[in-house]
């Protein structure tokens, strides 16, 4: 492929937002994409809709941000360098009208000279990063670019032909992604949903299949619950689940001799399940290594203003992927129950917990540090099922989170990959023959090199 360099504005607008959070009635009403959702997405599609948060705006800024499909947004003030110049595609049009938030730069392309897929992927190159990083302002608290740093940012490109087979490669590896993320919401909305369903309706499958509280299941009063439960189910405290409560490690950074190598799930893994750092334990911590069903809860925010109580639940196919040798950091405990067919409702018990807000009547804190304080909190009465509809909730929740667990995996492997491609194609290592006749699948890589 044959290079040409540009500059930004040789090809494309930019505009700075400042377009803010604030409602004001007596402007339009708006939904805003904000910082949070240029930075954590690759594309902007209708998905993302629901995430986006009500807000007001008047003519100008409406018409000047706006997003349509084939726009891009960049993240433009951050705390660190790193985290500048972040690109993300919006993917559709929408129904309403979605503005772009304050902090981020909407740039809006020539589609005569330059493909909007191919300039995401040159965006998220290590030249694009690169230059990010040295042209930034700013120093200490914050860094930022400015309108002209923005447009002044060289562009190599190929021709427009090119630009588009490359654009749509990355793009198409990015769909997968995409849909395996939104597999995964819906499998945890169904997991959710299937939890309220048995334990707060009681609609649990009879002997018969059928729901049982509306098909005329015995229910008895429970004064320690001051409510009505299924016969044979009794009131419990949260303790009562608890074989054990025991506290993580950070280990060391480097290895020292007779020390074992592991993967440490911090409170910001929780949620995501991938890339946990690799750390070093002593032998005689190795009883801290986290075994199937177990639960890893965060009970320290690490700020005054980071959220505790977050949960995880450890499936087998989650410590396999890390070869059995996973602990959690010091911020964390990890709790393993009595009996693991308690597990996932005791998971899921804990996030409607997290959800309501209820965890957060037991907070301390320590030097402006939040801390759950667990042995309050594991005080409180609760329902405990039969030991019959929990395991059968519980083999239900396993087989989804099985399912997760393997996207997660996938999207690892496809964000490698389209890291690896967006490395050999920005520098013409490599051209690509796609063939639109088939639109997912890549027919042809051709090394030049």
């Amino acid at each position: 492929m044959n290079f040409k360099q540009f500059v930004l504005s040789d090809v494309a607008s930019v505009s700075l937002s400042n377009v803010d959070k604030k409602t004001n009635s007596a402007e339009a009403a708006v939904k805003l994409c904000n910082y949070v959702d240029v930075y954590n997405n690759y594309a902007i599609t209708t998905h993302n809709y629901e995430m986006f948060m009500d807000a007001s705006a008047n003519y100008t800024e409406i018409e000047k941000f706006t997003l349509k499909k084939g726009d891009i947004a960049i993240t433009k003030d951050s705390e660190t360098r790193d985290d500048i110049g972040i690109p993300c595609y919006v993917a559709n049009n929408f129904d309403d009208t979605v503005l772009l938030g304050y902090h981020c730069a909407l740039i809006r392309c020539n589609s005569d000279l330059i493909d909007s897929k191919y300039l995401v992927a040159y965006l998220n190159s290590n030249i694009a990063r690169k230059y990010f990083a040295y042209n930034a302002t700013g120093s200490g608290q914050r860094a930022s670019l400015s309108k002209s740093t923005i447009e002044n940012m060289p562009i190599f490109a190929p021709s427009l032909q090119d630009q588009k087979m490359i654009g749509c490669l990355l793009s198409d590896i990015d769909k997968q992604i995409c849909l395996n993320r939104q597999i995964n919401d819906n499998l945890e909305a169904m997991a959710r949903q299937l939890y309220e369903y048995w334990f707060i309706q009681f609609e649990f499958p009879d002997e018969n299949g059928r729901p049982y509280k509306s098909s005329g299941g015995k229910m008895v009063w429970s004064d320690e619950l001051n409510q009505y439960i299924p016969y044979g189910w009794k009131a419990s405290q949260i303790k009562d689940f608890i074989a054990s409560n025991v506290g993580g490690t950070w280990g060391n950074d480097i290895c020292e001799y007779g020390d074992v190598k592991v993967s440490c799930i911090r409170g910001a893994d929780i949620d995501s399940f991938k890339s946990f750092p690799t750390r070093f334990i002593k032998e005689k911590q190795l009883k801290l290594l986290l075994k199937p069903m177990d639960l890893v809860v965060e009970v320290s925010g690490g700020s005054p203003t980071q959220s505790t109580g977050r949960i995880a639940i450890i499936t087998n196919e989650l410590l396999n992927s890390y070869d059995d040798s996973v602990i959690c950091s010091n911020f964390c405990r990890a709790i393993t129950l009595k009996d693991n067919g308690y597990s996932s409702y005791f998971y899921y018990l804990w996030k409607l917990f997290y959800d309501q807000g209820v965890m957060f009547n037991f907070e301390g804190k320590t030097t402006g540090i939040k801390n759950l304080q667990t042995d309050l909190l594991f005080q409180t009465n609760v329902v405990k099922p039969n030991k019959d509809v929990a395991s059968k909730f519980n083999q239900i929740i396993i087989n989804i989170k099985s399912l997760q667990c393997n996207n997660i995996n996938d999207n690892e492997f496809y964000i490698n990959l389209r890291n690896i491609l967006n490395k050999i194609l920005m520098t013409g290592q490599v051209t690509v023959n796609y063939h639109l006749c088939d639109k997912y699948k890549l027919q042809k890589l051709v090394c030049t090199d």
